[in-house]
């Protein structure tokens, strides 16, 4: 995992409120929307996402982390 507890719940709120938005509107960019509406929940859902993994960032607390590893290491 790499997204923290308050990036999830941003992510999750933003990816429902553009999904909605999609759904109820009727916009030229409609695909647009909705991709970036489920890539928000879904990577919120999982806690992990790709682009953090490849720029090196990481928002999930210290001890989530050093948890993490340690059973990876098992």
């Amino acid at each position: 995992m790499n997204i923290g507890i308050i990036d999830r719940v941003v992510r999750l709120l933003t990816g429902l409120g553009v999904v909605l938005f999609d759904y109820i509107a009727s916009a030229n960019w409609e695909i647009i929307f909705l991709i970036f509406g489920v890539w928000s929940v879904t990577t919120s859902v999982f806690g992990w996402c790709p682009f953090y993994k490849v720029f090196g960032v990481n928002t999930c607390p210290a001890s989530f982390k050093l948890k993490e590893d340690a059973e990876s290491t098992d």
